[in-house]
Formats: C-alpha cells, structure tokens, sequence
C-alpha cells in the first residue's frame, strides 16, 4: 500500500503518519525501487492501534509507552491514570458549571453580576448586599466602597494565604447583619474624607480604631496576621501597590488600624 492508501483505510491523514514514523510512534517500512514507502497490513494494524489509543485521549507519548517492546509502560497502568485524570477533570467541570450556574440565576433573578466579578460564591453575597446597601444610601457610594471591593477580589483570586487572612476579617466584617454593613459604609465614608487630609490629621486615629473595631474577635487574629505578613519582605510589593492606591491619610489610617489589630492579638494570646 502507499501512504496515501493506508492513511486512507485507518481513518487518520498522510500527514499524521509521517509524524508518527518522525518521532519514531511508527516505524518506517522498506521502499519500493521508486522510492516509495510500501506499507503492509502489519503497518496498517499498528496504525489503527495508535488511532484507537489516541481517541480514548493519550497523549503520543503514552501512546509511545504503550507501543514500546521493552522500556513503556503496560496498558492497564496508563489507562488507569489516564482515568483518574478524566475524573479530575470531570470534577472541576462539575464545580465550574455549578458556580456558572449561580452567576446566572443571580443574573436572571435581577440581582446583577458585580462589576468586580466572577468572584466566589461568598464574596458575590457579599457584594449583593453591599449594592443593596449602597441603593439605599442618599447620596452616590463612598468611593472607599468600590476600592474595598476591588481588592476583595483581588484577595479572592490571588492572594497568598496570608493575606486571606484579611480577607477573611473583611467578610466577616462586613458581612454579619445589616448593622455592620451600615457601619462599614460609615467608615467607608469616613475614609473618603481623609482623600486629600494630611497625614497627621487627627481624624485619621478615630478612622483606624472604627476599622480595627469592626473586625470581630473569632477573625481578628487571621486579620493581624495578615497585616505582619504585609510587613514582611513576602509581602512587600502587595502590600505597597495597595498603599499605594491609597490617598496618603488614607494608608496611614489602615496601617494603624494593623497595628491596632496585632496588638489586640497579642493581647489574647
């Protein structure tokens, strides 16, 4: 048979069988006088097998492995690894789809989808009832709100899990009743006052010790130990892009409310 003949019988395309004889997944059968490959029914068997194994999703490599006399692997055990992955993958699937699932009833219940999101679960209620909260405010929500947001889902995606410890006082913070929320777009609104303060105004030590207040005791020493993590060298350039986000009076009062935080930590231990 000539290639084009036995790619033609398997099902699979010239091309892939001269890749299969270039990384060796095929050997090359003898040439005819013209210089054509003559490939025999054993050719055409050996392609079907790599064809099979190929569509139950091995890589060329495992089917290498297979295929090999000596040094590869028996079937069964990459078959059987191949399964687990499968499974894996049908696990993310599965919670993928049931938080796309959420997202959309959210979305087709009329609560829309935060700017900020897709966020988990948890922080999207949260972020619903911050929306509720800020629908009900007289004026436009305080622009430390939307801030706040934003690095709530920056913590929820990326953060170490240090920081989350932050994150993890902020939630809770925030999201315990209706009363706190109110008390947060308090401070949120407080900050806001501090965009173009000085850093010795002396609002900004009542501003830190309303945000350490805030944070409830069963999260404070997560919280405090996300605020030494910021110290650190580890932490360093998270931290300093936030502050740097921050109008100066803003960061200083965020920083004592850290130090307020640690030391109300070490106080309980």
């Amino acid at each position: 048979m000539r290639i084009g003949e036995l790619a033609a019988l398997v099902g699979v395309s010239t091309r892939a069988v001269r890749h299969y004889h270039r990384i060796g997944l095929l050997p090359e059968p003898t040439r005819r006088a013209n210089g054509y490959r003559d490939y025999s029914l054993r050719d055409a068997v050996a392609l079907a097998r790599v064809r099979r194994l190929s569509e139950l999703g091995l890589s060329l490599e495992e089917i290498g492995d297979v295929l090999a006399d000596d040094a590869g692997r028996e079937l069964p055990e990459v078959l059987a690894e191949l399964d687990a992955d499968l499974a894996r993958q049908e696990t993310e699937i599965r919670e993928r789809r049931e938080r796309l699932a959420g997202l959309l009833l959210r979305a087709e219940g009329g609560e829309g989808l935060p700017a900020e999101g897709p966020v988990s679960p948890e922080l999207g209620a949260l972020f619903g009832e911050m929306a509720r909260t800020s629908a009900g405010l007289p004026g436009p929500e305080p622009a430390m709100a939307a801030k706040e947001r934003e690095l709530l889902a920056l913590l929820d995606t990326a953060a170490s899990a240090e920081s989350r410890g932050w994150l993890l006082g902020l939630v809770s913070a925030m999201g315990s009743g209706e009363a706190a929320m109110r008390r947060a777009y308090e401070i949120y609104a407080r900050m806001d006052e501090l965009a173009g303060a000085a850093v010795d105004d002396g609002r900004i030590d009542g501003v830190a010790r309303a945000i350490a207040a805030a944070v409830p005791d069963e999260v404070a020493q997560a919280a405090a130990a996300a605020a030494v993590h910021w110290d650190t060298e580890e932490g360093g350039g998270f931290a300093e892009a936030y502050f740097a986000d921050l109008a100066p009076a803003q960061a200083e009062a965020v920083r004592r409310a850290m130090r307020l935080l640690r030391e109300r930590a070490e106080r309980a231990r």
